[in-house]
């Protein structure tokens, strides 16, 4: 193909595509910015202000406060008004930007940008060496992640995502025994073990920093019936010890996923229940081209799901590894019933719940 068969239009509004990429990429830097300041928290409570009395309110540095200002104000976040040199926050956006949002806070998923951005130069050795990139590149993983699921758990878990099994609400009231997988810094464990005293809960994760943080809870809340285990969850070792098992967002991640689920399979008594949420896309590409975040879930699998798993020789399966294989892989583990659930307070993740009889 030569530079004559190219349609002029197609290239100039692929370029305006990119130019408005590239500002909206950078862009979302701003926006963590404002989140992880409170930036944004301080702004839905004033009145037009400036950026002195904006920063004064915020306990920040004014100067810092004005550049960023003026990237989300050039971005469409926030307004200002040249006459008055005052900056205004819309009701509209503080809706989807501040804490106040709980699950609807878009701005705390912008904090995924700098954390994957981090990791490129390795990406790119990985992309043309193979391999992957471990944990440990990941500094601020836990702590993102524990904010991002604690708001999903308290608009959900009790609510919502313990109606879709039938009596199980019932059952931990009167006392049952429920296993998290993967359980990072284990708040679900903690609030159901708060929620549910007579029944007894234990997470399992391998990252000693994320046991260590659970166990804190533990200890603060005045729990006894919850308890946390350094473990890999591949080699459980455990045989019909829970009535429910549990794992969210966390099969993707495994190096050994097949192994993981053959193990919570053992560990579930025969009428158990296992429960698990992940990230709602299909196996197939083709079926996720008109999904909405679709780049968002195949750059965040690349970045991390995928290649954690890889630095461990694992299996690599990422974040779209989609409904059609989660089936197929929990049929193989012994669950001859695996149903698919939607929330309508979580639009990322499709919730399983499957049994071995």
């Amino acid at each position: 193909m030569t530079t004559t068969d190219l349609d002029p239009a197609r290239i100039e509004a692929f370029a305006g595509r990119m130019g408005g990429l590239l500002n909206d990429a950078l862009l979302s830097l701003s926006i963590s910015l404002g989140h992880q300041t409170g930036l944004f928290d301080t702004m839905s409570s004033l009145p037009p202000s400036t950026s002195a009395e904006i920063a004064k309110a915020a306990d920040l540095d004014e100067r810092y406060v004005r550049e960023v200002l003026g990237a989300l104000t050039t971005g469409g976040i926030t307004t200002y008004d040249g006459d008055l040199g005052t900056y205004v926050l819309p009701g509209e956006h503080a809706a989807l930007l501040t804490r106040a949002a709980g699950v609807g806070n878009m701005a705390a998923l912008t904090q995924f940008v700098a954390m994957l951005g981090s990791v490129e130069q390795d990406i790119v050795t990985c992309c043309r060496e193979g391999g992957g990139v471990p944990y440990a590149k990941y500094p601020t993983f836990h702590r993102l992640m524990a904010e991002l699921s604690k708001e999903t758990i308290d608009a959900t878990l009790i609510d919502s995502t313990l109606g879709l099994v039938d009596g199980l609400r019932e059952r931990l009231e009167q006392g049952i025994d429920v296993a998290d997988v993967g359980c990072g810094a284990g708040y679900a464990m903690n609030v159901l073990g708060r929620a549910f005293p007579n029944s007894r809960f234990t997470g399992f994760d391998f990252s000693e920093e994320a046991i260590t943080a659970a166990r804190a809870q533990v200890q603060e809340w005045g729990l006894t019936n919850v308890t946390f285990e350094v473990r890999d969850v591949s080699d459980l070792g455990v045989d019909e010890r829970f009535d429910l098992v549990t794992a969210f967002d966390a099969i993707h991640d495994q190096a050994a996923p097949a192994a993981v689920l053959q193990g919570l399979s053992n560990a579930l008594k025969p009428d158990g229940v296992f429960l698990c949420v992940d990230v709602a896309a299909s196996s197939h590409l083709e079926e996720n081209v008109e999904h909405p975040l679709g780049p968002v879930i195949y750059t965040i699998s690349t970045f991390h799901c995928m290649t954690v798993s890889l630095a461990l020789d694992g299996a690599g399966l990422g974040a779209a590894w989609g409904e059609q294989t989660a089936q197929a892989m929990m049929a193989d583990a012994g669950f001859t019933s695996v149903a698919s659930h939607r929330i309508e307070d979580d639009p990322f993740n499709v919730y399983y719940v499957a049994r071995k009889s």
